[in-house]
Protein backbone atom coordinates (compact mmCIF):
# COMPACT_ATOMS: atom_id res chain seq x y z
CA UNK A 1 0.00 0.00 0.00
CA UNK A 2 1.34 3.22 -0.71
CA UNK A 3 0.23 6.98 1.30
CA UNK A 4 1.30 9.86 0.47
CA UNK A 5 3.08 11.76 3.48
CA UNK A 6 2.98 15.72 4.46
CA UNK A 7 5.67 16.14 7.15
CA UNK A 8 5.84 19.11 9.47
CA UNK A 9 9.53 18.78 11.20
CA UNK A 10 10.05 20.44 14.31
CA UNK A 11 7.17 20.42 16.09
CA UNK A 12 5.80 20.28 19.99
CA UNK A 13 4.00 17.24 19.70
CA UNK A 14 5.00 13.73 17.46
CA UNK A 15 1.48 12.76 15.78
CA UNK A 16 -0.23 11.38 12.39
CA UNK A 17 -3.11 12.80 11.53
CA UNK A 18 -5.60 11.86 8.36
CA UNK A 19 -5.95 14.33 5.61
CA UNK A 20 -8.06 12.20 3.02
CA UNK A 21 -7.87 9.22 0.90
CA UNK A 22 -4.40 7.76 1.75
CA UNK A 23 -2.71 11.07 2.46
CA UNK A 24 -1.48 11.69 6.02
CA UNK A 25 0.36 14.69 7.95
CA UNK A 26 2.73 13.45 10.38
CA UNK A 27 4.29 16.12 12.33
CA UNK A 28 7.61 15.45 14.37
CA UNK A 29 9.54 17.12 16.86
CA UNK A 30 13.19 16.41 14.96
CA UNK A 31 14.30 19.05 12.83
CA UNK A 32 15.55 18.19 9.12
CA UNK A 33 18.57 17.54 9.39
CA UNK A 34 20.28 14.20 8.35
CA UNK A 35 17.43 12.02 7.87
CA UNK A 36 16.62 12.53 11.50
CA UNK A 37 13.23 13.74 10.43
CA UNK A 38 12.86 10.90 7.94
CA UNK A 39 13.43 8.30 10.66
CA UNK A 40 11.03 9.90 13.04
CA UNK A 41 8.44 9.73 10.27
CA UNK A 42 9.07 6.26 9.58
CA UNK A 43 9.25 5.57 13.79
CA UNK A 44 5.07 7.53 13.68
CA UNK A 45 4.01 5.59 10.89
CA UNK A 46 4.70 2.30 12.19
CA UNK A 47 3.79 3.22 15.68
CA UNK A 48 0.27 4.57 13.73
CA UNK A 49 0.21 1.44 11.91
CA UNK A 50 0.96 -0.62 14.70
CA UNK A 51 3.89 -2.53 12.25
CA UNK A 52 7.29 -2.98 12.92
CA UNK A 53 9.71 0.09 11.11
CA UNK A 54 11.15 -2.36 8.39
CA UNK A 55 7.80 -3.15 6.84
CA UNK A 56 8.02 1.28 6.10
CA UNK A 57 9.67 2.32 3.53
CA UNK A 58 10.09 6.12 1.84
CA UNK A 59 10.07 5.31 -2.02
CA UNK A 60 10.03 9.39 -3.02
CA UNK A 61 10.77 12.23 -1.74
CA UNK A 62 13.82 12.33 0.78
CA UNK A 63 14.53 15.21 1.11
CA UNK A 64 11.17 16.92 0.53
CA UNK A 65 8.24 17.55 2.94
CA UNK A 66 5.85 15.77 0.30
CA UNK A 67 6.76 11.91 0.86
CA UNK A 68 5.33 9.05 -0.86
CA UNK A 69 5.87 6.12 1.63
CA UNK A 70 5.07 2.40 1.02
CA UNK A 71 3.69 -0.14 3.84
CA UNK A 72 4.34 -3.72 2.63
Amino acid sequence: MKISVRVKPNSKKAIVELAGDNKYTVRVKEKALEGRANEAVVKCLSDYFDLPKSRIVIKMGLKSRDKVVEII
